[in-house]
């Protein structure tokens, strides 16, 4: 969707799905209170954004830059609600997110490099070696978990600030790690506490933004996440060709060093409750016992949510089938991303005998991808969008994001059985470069579209969803990596690569079902009812 003021301002609704949340205590025309929501499973579950087409109902809305764009949801006058927090404040705080999102997989990937010396430092398999990369992946799924339902009970901030800090400490182990059990086991504690932003990142997106600002801002925090594992074999690649590999990894503890110096320095506490007067609201006082978490934890009781409806959360969330379906959809393509990157090192150094100077260098073909990826995102989303509601009558639904992973789906199939042939024929390897980038160019434009399409759909578990999104794709990357080697090695590249592209295809049906029952779905299921709704202000 287009951003505040511009031209093409996108989307919408109907009339009836727009409703008046007046605070209890304020009076009815205190119009301070009115907050703009959407009734998700109403009849057509649609966002009204044109204040045009609200007539009356819409004189008393607060607008975008623009004048027309009703701002969803609606701010308070309070100075501390964070979508009152001016355009600098925002974006330096969504920097900040996606530079925490883009470090666990950096450094994860930099281990893809790095293990060519390794095998012959510890005189260990190739194949021994990825039970490293396997275990930190089944921990970055389990903390994304936790990131979510300790920052509903604890607060956005202190759950960051505690997790990055650990992070530091783990990454500095990894460097310093002079076996393979000790560097084994500071790799997979280290997935469960730097997974925090990529767990998180729907959240905060949430937080800080309007509805019609959240497909940009998603595909810059996705781009940090996916363009991060090929940055780090990529300077892997270069470091190990002079320098021993755990000058690699201090590279890493420099990212997470920087990444935890700025979520010091800049970040804030974003949780604010909508259902809660301005008077009613916990005023902030010391920003360090915000970042500790002693305010939040002081002000536990008016967000009115216990422990255990916390934990509750990711469950209530994975019971909706459109997240489980879209978590489904992302097990099945990731997997494959995450294989192709854990493994081409190998083929390219076998097969190709690269040299880790030239391995540095093919690492530039998936960031591109990414880069591309990025780019036809943050223009074909709004397209779409603008597209869509010209043709519905001005409405716009959570499952016109799913349209452009009618691009994507294909890029991905075609780009792995193009790779299969590739390496078992040995066609130039600058073939494998191309169709390298083109797989990771699909994964880019399908991580916005499932992000945007489940925010839409589930604004009130932001967090949630993002969670398990992160899970699917840890979990694809496990089981691919467990598997890959000894898969391509015994059946070739072309079965293998052919298996999985035909397993990419079939994913496309997922999202083919989405498209076209998701609404139905979400009617029949009804919204996530937690036990405290911090973020739309939907009546209780």
């Amino acid at each position: 969707m287009s951003s505040p003021g511009d031209s093409d301002t996108a989307s919408v609704g109907n009339e009836k799905n727009v409703n008046r949340v007046v605070d209890t205590e304020k009076g009815p025309d205190d119009h301070d209170h009115y907050l703009a929501t959407v009734d998700e499973f109403g009849d057509n579950g649609a966002h009204i954004l044109d204040v045009d087409r609200l007539g009356a109902e819409g004189q008393n809305l607060k607008t975008a830059k623009d004048g027309r764009t009703v701002l969803i949801p609606q701010p308070s006058t309070d100075a501390n609600d964070p979508l009152n927090w001016s355009s600098m404040k925002k974006h330096v705080i969504l920097g900040v997110i996606s530079v925490v999102a883009f470090v666990p997989d950096f450094g994860s990937a930099i281990g893809v490099v790095t293990l060519i010396p390794q095998v012959m430092q510890w005189k260990v398999t190739p194949d021994t070696l990825q039970h490293n990369l396997v275990g930190q992946l089944g921990t970055l799924a389990g903390g994304a978990l936790f990131t979510v339902w300790l920052s509903a009970y604890f607060g956005r901030l202190p759950i960051l600030v505690w997790f990055t800090t650990i992070s530091f400490g783990l990454a500095i182990w990894t460097a310093v790690a002079t076996s393979f059990n000790s560097y084994m086991a500071a790799r997979i504690i280290t997935g469960f506490f730097s997974i925090v932003a990529q767990a998180g990142g729907l959240m905060w997106i949430r937080d800080l933004f309007f509805f019609h600002e959240h497909p940009r801002k998603i595909n810059i925090w996705s781009g940090a996440v996916i363009i991060s594992p090929y940055i780090g074999p990529l300077f892997a690649a270069f470091i190990i060709n002079k320098k021993p590999w755990p000058d690699a990894f201090w590279v890493y503890v420099a990212f997470t060093g920087l990444a935890w110096v700025l979520v010091l320095l800049l970040t804030d506490e974003t949780i604010y409750s909508r259902t809660l007067a301005t008077d009613r609201q916990p005023v902030p006082k010391s920003r360090i016992m915000r970042m500790v978490g002693v305010e939040q934890w002081r002000n536990r009781r008016v967000r009115g949510q216990t422990f255990t409806q916390a934990i509750m959360r990711p469950v209530i969330a994975i019971s909706k089938l459109p997240v489980l379906l879209c978590t489904v959809y992302y097990f099945l393509n990731f997997a494959w991303v995450i294989g192709v990157n854990a493994t081409v090192s190998i083929w390219m150094t076998s097969i190709y005998k690269f040299t880790p100077y030239n391995l540095g260098f093919f690492y530039f073909a998936p960031i591109i991808g990414s880069l591309l990826g990025a780019l036809l995102g943050h223009y074909l989303n709004d397209a779409i969008g603008t597209l869509y509601q010209r043709r519905h009558g001005g409405t716009i639904e959570p499952e016109a994001r799913l349209t452009i992973i009618a691009l994507a789906t294909p890029t991905m199939a075609i780009s792995i059985l193009v790779l299969g042939f590739a390496l078992e024929r040995v066609y130039h390897w600058s073939v494998i470069a191309v169709f390298f980038a083109g797989q990771v160019m699909g994964i880019m434009i399908a991580t916005t579209a499932i992000n945007a399409y489940l925010l839409d759909a589930y604004p009130e578990g932001s967090g949630e969803v993002g969670a398990w999104i992160v899970v699917g794709r840890t979990m694809g990357g496990l089981m691919a990596t467990y598997i890959e080697i000894n898969w391509v090695t015994s059946s070739g590249p072309i079965r293998a690569f052919g298996a999985q592209c035909g397993i990419t295809a079939a994913a496309g049906f997922i999202v083919l079902g989405l498209g076209l029952y998701g609404k139905k779905l979400r009617r029949m299921q009804g919204r996530m009812s937690f036990a405290n709704e911090l973020g739309y202000g939907i009546a209780k």
